[in-house]
């Protein structure tokens, strides 16, 4: 041990030395023109531990990194991202293993025409339809590699034409995506408009893939097509967002092979002025699962972006209940308010409360078929008996001294966890019942030093059972963060699982660079973000993270 980890540290010196050099050449590219970059690198070194499932690994040290660097001069842009997965972090796909360069772009761009030949990220729309894009943390990168054109014929118009294959992993799916966008400002394009205080967007989008036919059993349509339309609507303190947009039978193993038509509605408002404001979405989704090649899982080969409407908890422990979309059906809405109690009130005091309210509602849909195995019929607003998922939030924010502030929240949650886990009813888990509550305290010490604590509980009496976690956090701005944490699975029905899961964290941060180590477990559970998730297992050992941008 002790010479894996002389090895360990040793590397990451050579790293830092390297970079000197890289950094040199960015000096003298930069003379001619603007040369851009970030580098990141995230290495974990792992222990087995059996009491929280973490199994032992091989190569002991796993590590992700890469180096991205942009290249500008005049109208033309050129930029290349080295990938190493040496190999991938726990979580993150093994067919990530390898290095090399994943991503290489050159585009040109006039004042009506853009052009971009290599991979390109982007989306149309609210990315129903079409969305190409990086997560680091959930391991997704699908960017397109082809060609993409970009037409301005009119202000306040644009035209976007693109063709090619879409990166999975170090490789491509197997289907051709084609795909075209409409985007137009209708207070630009019409003079008259210009000066109203109601602004209005539409737009309209198709994208579709071919894949060839190879299987032996099923006819499946080589050429699948998805097609949207949508609005956006300002006025004031008002904003109105919708998008509708149906997709061709796609039979696949994700939906069991049904020849349906898939549908999917969007809808969002927003009314905020000083001091109160509130939200409400609504959507529905029906067999939507719409991707570049048709036989692969989880978030490979992701064309369309349907997001989940509920609120995205960030406290750790709320965390270990999150919820993932579901392509092949769902309805849903979700509401927000919030009220700032004015200052220097009896009941806001001197800096205000800030109150928030949020809650959501996920349902199934209700489905029969009408031709055995192959075309079902499914109810518009959702299964009143099909809860996938609820959530109710309460937020008390308040400010009660120039040093000292405080953030008190309420969660409760209604967790399918067949459902969003495994996809099915019958997987035996049932529906989680959880509630959840957070004291945040924050003090500031001097002038650049704070000190923040969290102390969170959840009670349930399903899955693992209730938990406690506390946290303190210790910054010297803007260089250093000292972080220490517990959580504590003191619920779990086995006697042999309620343990504890420390973690010690510390961050120096310096310009544009950012250093952080760390050591502790870390519990098996879903990462989200955005609604779209990937399977963390457990683990146990010491962290470093570099990165830094130039």
């Amino acid at each position: 041990m002790k010479q894996l980890s002389f090895t360990a540290i040793l590397a990451v010196f050579c790293l830092i030395a390297s970079l000197n050099d890289v950094f040199a050449q960015v000096e003298q590219l930069q003379e001619a023109g603007k040369l851009t970059g970030s580098f990141q690198t995230d290495v974990q070194l792992y222990f087995p531990d059996s009491i929280i499932g973490a199994q032992a690994v091989r190569e002991k040290v796993l590590s992700n990194s890469y180096l991205q660097l942009t290249y500008q001069q005049g109208g033309f842009t050129a930029g290349l991202r080295y990938e190493a997965y040496l190999d991938p972090l726990l979580g993150f796909d093994r067919r990530y293993t390898g290095q090399g360069i994943a991503n290489r772009f050159i585009t040109y761009k006039g004042d009506q025409l853009e052009v971009t030949a290599g991979n390109f990220y982007g989306q149309f729309g609210n990315g129903i339809v079409f969305r190409a894009y990086q997560e680091w943390t959930l391991g997704i990168d699908n960017s397109m590699d082809g060609i993409r054109a970009k037409f301005r014929p009119f202000k306040g118009v644009t035209l976007t034409g693109m063709i090619g294959k879409q990166r999975r992993f170090f490789d491509h799916s197997a289907g051709i995506v084609r795909g075209g966008d409409l985007n137009v400002e209708m207070n630009e394009l019409i003079a008259a408009w210009r000066e109203k205080d109601t602004r209005l967007t539409l737009g309209a989008s198709i994208v579709s893939r071919y894949e060839a036919d190879t299987d032996p059993v099923y006819i499946l349509p080589e050429n699948v097509a998805a097609y949207s339309g949508r609005f956006g609507l300002r006025r004031g303190d008002f904003t109105l967002d919708g998008e509708a947009a149906w997709k061709i039978n796609d039979p696949m193993s994700k939906n069991k092979y049904v020849y349906n038509t898939g549908s999917a509605y969007y809808l969002n408002g927003t009314y905020a002025r000083k001091g109160i404001g509130f939200s409400v979405s609504a959507k529905r989704i029906d067999n939507f699962d719409f991707r570049s090649e048709r036989e692969v899982n989880f978030t490979e080969s992701t064309l369309s972006f349907l997001p989940a409407i509920s609120r995205q908890h960030t406290y750790r422990l709320i965390t270990l209940y999150p919820y993932a979309t579901q392509f092949n059906g769902e309805a849903g809405f979700a509401g927000s308010v919030f009220y700032k109690i004015p200052r220097n009130s009896k009941i806001g005091g001197k800096y205000g409360t800030l109150i928030t309210l949020n809650f959501s509602r996920i349902v199934g849909l209700d489905t029969s078929f009408v031709v055995p195995g192959f075309i079902y019929e499914s109810n518009f607003a959702g299964g009143r008996e099909k809860t996938y998922f609820d959530d109710f939030s309460l937020e008390i924010n308040r400010k009660w001294t120039s040093k000292f502030t405080s953030i008190l929240s309420y969660v409760y949650l209604q967790y399918n966890k067949d459902i969003i886990e495994f996809g099915t009813p019958t997987a035996g888990y049932g529906t989680v019942d959880v509630h959840f509550a957070v004291l945040e305290l924050q003090y500031r010490l001097k002038t650049r030093q704070a000190i923040r604590t969290e102390i969170q509980h959840m009670y349930t009496k399903q899955d693992k059972g209730s938990w406690a976690m506390a946290l303190v956090e210790y910054s010297v701005a803007p260089n250093w963060y000292f972080t220490l944490f517990d959580e504590y699975n003191y619920g779990n029905s086995n006697p042999d699982l309620r343990v504890h899961y420390y973690n010690g964290q510390v961050a120096f941060a310096h310009n544009t660079y950012r250093i952080s180590m760390g050591y502790g477990r870390q519990r098996a559970g879903l990462l989200c973000v955005g609604g779209i998730c990937r399977v963390v297992p457990a683990s146990n050992g010491f962290t470093l993270s570099i990165n830094t941008t130039f």
